[in-house]
């Protein structure tokens, strides 16, 4: 038995340590935990959800035989019933999916448009440049959308399969835990303002507690009435990816449909049953960037994942990987490449159909030397790119799948349960998204007819064909998502951290720009810093002119990013999965 003698008391005393079956008072050889949880590993396939149950009913595709996209979207429905307080059936959903053996990765619009009848002009005269909640800003819910398309191109399962998980967490219910209670009892100073949406999540009027079951049966109803078109179909002989249009058609045309509009409209809002008959989830291919070794796709200007490509490609013209991490130095890169990604954000971003604006452009080596040469020494102003000439050319929660044929899903579906009443008949709410267009005529991501707006939920995937490499992240948290996914990034591939330690380690926010909701506030030079940094580090930041706020470690607000990597090793696939503690997200792998 080895015997070592490195711990001591504090007045002193040596004490002994052993190894194996002891000889100690405590072993004090093994090496400290770099995580509060592990790295999970598998040679299958890798899930991370949002929340437990939402990755369990992801795993049990993948073990059933599905493919990424088969888990991917069984997990996105079931996320619109367990973590329905962050997401929604009726909300959007961001999604980037990588096809086994593919080069390329595209993304899926699941996020709707503004009626053909919205008109910034009425809106402004109408209520003084607010947008109040409950019908007026709705868009088109593009979540159903986005999840049929993804399967029906990408998946092998056929609709009812992958909805049943889904179907019975709204049916029969489930017990909340203890976090997912709470956040409806926070909620609820949003949502108890409408009846429908009260009686669901506050029955008796009090809010549920840890261990109660919540039941959603009008919206159990509306994921049946898809499950059931697309059987029906099938039973009458339509092929798997004409059973999944006639959920499309039952969704968006129709009962359903009428339902939808004839509640918005009778609450200001602009939509019509054309637009919903209309509305498709554009598929495309995702824009990207170099980082390292990896290829970045990230989803296009109608989010904000663009930001996470030019930070990357900003901090790696900047020297990022000769800089040690959690240093002042590398606080002050961090914090000023994400601002001038926001600047970007606000010169550039919106729905590319009517902005014209070439991702490609944005993404160039010349305009990100650029970009990356105004960072100097001291905090930049707010905005700092706005003075360039225009290109021409909510909480949320997350889920990335990816399986042993390199198949990967990443998406951020969102829209919160305070941000539109329940529809009663549907048991789903009309996603407010609107209140992230712009109420100013010439903005990138002004308010139009038929437009989407620009959305702060992101995917990214990236992709490495010289280790057979595929990296899927994703992140709730508004504004926080991609600042949060690039630091992940950063730690994981810049300093050598495993996926769950990148995904916990201490994390920065600014917010020197616009916000990304309505009334869009901004906080000049403000840094939020997460416990775990050297203190030096917010010492320098305020010495060069950024306003620091202090966070506590593991903060909520911080984001919850959510990733797998894949790479070929010794002629085999490993998959290692992290699942940032900040939130309920849990990985699993086989």
């Amino acid at each position: 038995m080895t015997m070592r003698t490195t711990l001591r008391t504090r007045s002193g005393e040596v004490l002994p340590q052993g190894s194996g079956m002891g000889g100690g008072i405590v072993p004090g050889v093994f090496d400290q935990a770099e995580a509060m949880r592990p790295t999970v590993y598998g040679e299958r396939w890798a899930i991370v959800g949002g929340h437990p149950l939402v990755t369990e009913a992801g795993a049990d595709v993948l073990r059933r035989g599905g493919n990424a996209v088969d888990a991917g979207v069984a997990a996105g429905f079931v996320s619109n019933v367990v973590q329905v307080q962050m997401c929604n059936l009726g909300g959007i959903a961001p999604i980037l999916v990588r096809a086994a053996g593919s080069t390329d990765v595209d993304s899926i619009a699941g996020v709707g448009s503004w009626g053909a009848s919205a008109d910034l002009d009425r809106i402004l005269a109408d209520y003084g440049g607010a947008l109040p909640l409950g019908g007026v800003p709705s868009i088109v819910p593009g979540a159903v959308s986005g999840w049929l398309t993804a399967l029906s191109r990408y998946g092998t399962m056929p609709l009812p399969d992958v909805m049943a998980a889904a179907i019975e967490f709204a049916e029969d219910g489930f017990l909340l835990d203890p976090r997912t209670a709470s956040h409806l009892e926070t909620m609820g100073a949003g949502f108890a303002r409408w009846e429908s949406s009260a009686e669901v999540y506050r029955p008796n009027g009090t809010p549920l507690a840890a261990g109660e079951r919540l039941r959603q049966p009008a919206l159990a109803r509306t994921l049946r009435a898809l499950s059931d078109a697309a059987a029906e179909a099938a039973a009458a002989g339509a092929e798997r990816t004409e059973a999944i249009e006639a959920a499309h058609r039952r969704f968006y045309t129709g009962e359903i449909a009428e339902t939808i509009v004839g509640f918005v409209r009778e609450r200001g809002g602009y939509l019509d049953t054309a637009d919903l008959a209309a509305f498709r989830a554009d598929v495309a291919p995702a824009p990207s960037v170099g980082f390292g070794e990896w290829t970045v796709h990230v989803t296009p200007t109608w989010s904000q994942g663009l930001i996470v490509a030019q930070a990357l490609g900003i901090l790696e013209r900047r020297g990022i990987r000769s800089i040690p991490a959690e240093s002042p130095e590398y606080a002050h890169e961090v914090v000023e490449a994400l601002k001038i990604a926001f600047s970007e954000r606000e010169r550039s971003f919106g729905d590319p159909r009517f902005t014209g604006v070439d991702p490609a452009q944005l993404l160039s080596d010349s305009h990100l030397a650029t970009l990356a040469a105004m960072i100097g020494e001291e905090a930049l102003p707010n905005t700092p790119t706005l003075g360039m000439p225009t290109t021409t050319l909510p909480s949320t929660t997350a889920v990335v799948v990816v399986d042993a044929d390199g198949g990967a899903f990443s998406c951020s579906p969102s829209d919160t349960i305070d941000g539109a009443p329940v529809i009663p008949e549907l048991g789903i709410i009309c996603s407010p998204r609107g209140v992230q267009s712009r109420l100013l005529p010439g903005h990138p991501n002004a308010l139009r007819p038929g437009a989407r707006p620009c959305v702060t939920p992101a995917a990214v995937i990236a992709l490495n064909p010289a280790l057979d490499g595929v990296w899927a992240v994703a992140c709730p948290g508004g504004d926080v998502i991609v600042q949060a996914i690039a630091q992940a990034m950063l730690q994981l591939d810049v300093y050598g951290r495993t996926p769950q330690a990148a995904v916990e380690a201490p994390r920065l926010f600014g917010s020197s720009y616009p916000g990304g909701f309505h009334p869009h506030p901004e906080g000049r030079s403000l840094v939020f810093i997460e416990a775990g940094f050297p203190p030096q580090v917010a010492e320098d930041l305020e010495r060069r002119g950024h306003e620091v706020v202090d966070w506590p470690a593991n903060e909520f607000d911080a984001g919850s990013v959510q990733t797998i990597v894949s790479m070929r090793r010794g002629g085999e696939t490993v998959l290692a999965a992290g699942a940032d503690s900040r939130r309920t997200a849990y990985a699993n792998a086989r």
